[in-house]
């Protein structure tokens, strides 16, 4: 599922930002884009995270804008320490270019700050992850909310070809019976009641789809059940979207007129329809 949060926060030392972005996968992929200053912290963000958010492809991106009472200075030690190097090297490479600004600011150890308190940052980034995955959560059950009535939608669809299907079994098998008897007279060259009902009885084994269409609506029912009830219900609705379709398959296998075989071909559409918005379900 899909969403998108955004969260941000004054901490004595500067600010805090974390942003949240999740897209559809069948499984929780967490991608962290933390600033190493702040990589300590990851475990709770990973932890609160997890605590509310079971599927989807998450990125999580936390940073620190050090204010004026944590803006960096220059340390003087660190500078005498680069100049001492810059004169040995200039010694031994007279013929090199003196060092740039850029150079010097880069130098690590140069640039010094104040760093924020450990603890008081991760009661910060704490209490920041709490709102940010509050408000990813809420992106997501709305978005949640508005896949279940298209879910919802199909399970009807289903339900009422399902209805359209029953209805007219009795009477294709017994269409069908009487042009299989004629046929089968036809080419034994016999009238023998004998060898035709047993001939009808292996064919009415083999178009016989009570069983499939009983199947059928008791996991159209269940997926009903599953949305009504609500939360997680991916991976349930999943496993019934793949029964659904082995039910299908063989109704279509059995079918012993067009008109079931078009039945049939219908439902299988609308569960693949049904599944493809499944995968996108937490």
């Amino acid at each position: 599922m899909t969403g998108y949060a955004l969260a941000a926060a004054e901490h004595p030392r500067g600010a805090l930002s974390l942003e949240l972005k999740s897209v559809n996968s069948r499984f929780l992929d967490l991608q962290f884009r933390v600033a190493e200053e702040l990589r300590a912290l990851e475990p709770l963000l990973r932890e609160a995270i997890t605590a509310r958010v079971a599927r989807g492809k998450v990125e999580c991106r936390l940073s620190f804008a050090p204010g004026a009472a944590g803006a960096q200075s220059l340390d003087p030690a660190a500078l005498d320490s680069l100049r001492q190097i810059a004169a040995q090297a200039q010694r031994a490479f007279p013929k090199a270019g003196a060092l740039r600004l850029g150079d010097v600011l880069r130098w690590p150890g140069v640039l010094a700050g104040a760093a924020p308190d450990a603890e008081e940052l991760r009661s910060a980034v704490a209490a920041l992850a709490g709102r940010a995955v509050a408000e990813l959560c809420a992106a997501r059950e709305r978005e949640g909310a508005k896949l279940a009535a298209l879910l919802a939608e199909r399970a009807a669809g289903m339900r009422q070809r399902l209805a359209e299907v029953v209805p007219l079994v009795p009477e294709a098998n017994a269409a069908y019976q009487v042009r299989l008897a004629q046929r089968l007279r036809e080419a034994l060259g016999t009238a023998d009641d004998e060898r035709l009902r047993a001939e009808l009885a292996v064919f009415a084994v083999k178009t016989d789809v009570d069983e499939e269409l009983q199947r059928l609506g008791t996991h159209i029912g269940e997926v009903e059940r599953t949305l009504a009830r609500g939360g997680a219900a991916g991976k349930r609705l999943d496993f019934l979207a793949q029964e659904l379709n082995r039910e299908a398959n063989t109704l279509a296998a059995k079918a012993a007129t067009r008109e079931i075989a078009d039945c049939a071909l219908e439902l299988k559409l609308l569960i693949e329809q049904l599944r493809e918005q499944v995968q996108n379900i937490e």
